[in-house]
């Protein structure tokens, strides 16, 4: 598997980056409803949350954590998607600082053989090769030695590929209410309970938007 800094730019290719799928529209009403948290600015150390009804195999029921917003696209990946793959098979290097469950995740659909890394930084502690994203949690360069890192942190977590928009696609998405957008801590980042993380971050919203927790996964059961 192969390593890519995480700050590498979305690829482009036509309309929409590499890989990511348009995503079908909200109804108005559900678009209303999510309206209180969804803002229009960076979205850089936020949270997407799918939103329901998205229509969209590759992120339905996710939680992405964006890592880079500016007017030439937006990247992030997706928190609760943990394959079967473990860290030690690919990265046995890395595996002491893997944050349980100790596997790769699946961080998005544009280029799925590259490994993008996110580490927890140790208080007060200066980490050579990280990046700030959110609070102590930030990018991990792969092509250091993890010698350089053991000191400084506390956890990381390892992606396979990650999710792209091209310059206006996150703007457009966030706009036909396809994603609520709200603010992340830095546990969301190594939880150990992935398949409970868009239920735990929904319910922990205010107001309407924390019921959208008790959606069900097929709306025929409602």
């Amino acid at each position: 598997m192969h390593r890519r800094f995480v700050a590498a730019r979305p690829r482009r290719k036509g309309g929409a980056a590499a890989g990511c799928a348009q995503v079908s529209r909200a109804s108005p009403a559900r678009r209303g409803m999510l309206e209180g948290v969804t803002t229009h600015g960076s979205t850089v150390g936020q949270l997407l949350i799918a939103e329901p009804m998205l229509g969209d195999p590759n992120f339905d029921r996710t939680v992405v954590l964006m890592i880079q917003h500016d007017d030439e696209g937006a990247l992030g990946v997706v928190l609760n998607r943990p394959t079967e793959l473990e860290v030690d098979a690919v990265l046995g290097e890395w595996t002491d600082l893997a944050a349980d469950p100790r596997v790769i995740y699946a961080g998005g659909p544009v280029e799925p053989n590259g490994v993008l890394a996110l580490g927890r930084r140790s208080p007060g502690t200066d980490v050579p090769g990280w990046r700030r994203v959110l609070g102590d949690v930030g990018t991990v360069d792969l092509h250091r030695e993890p010698e350089e890192m053991t000191p400084g942190l506390d956890g990381m977590r390892f992606f396979a590929g990650y999710s792209g928009w091209e310059a206006g696609q996150l703007e457009a998405e966030l706009a036909e209410g396809a994603w609520l957008v709200v603010p992340a801590v830095a546990d969301d980042v190594l939880a150990p309970a992935p398949d409970a993380m868009w239920r735990s971050v929904l319910r922990r919203q205010s107001g309407k938007v924390s019921m959208l927790a008790d959606f069900p996964a097929h709306p025929s059961l409602n």
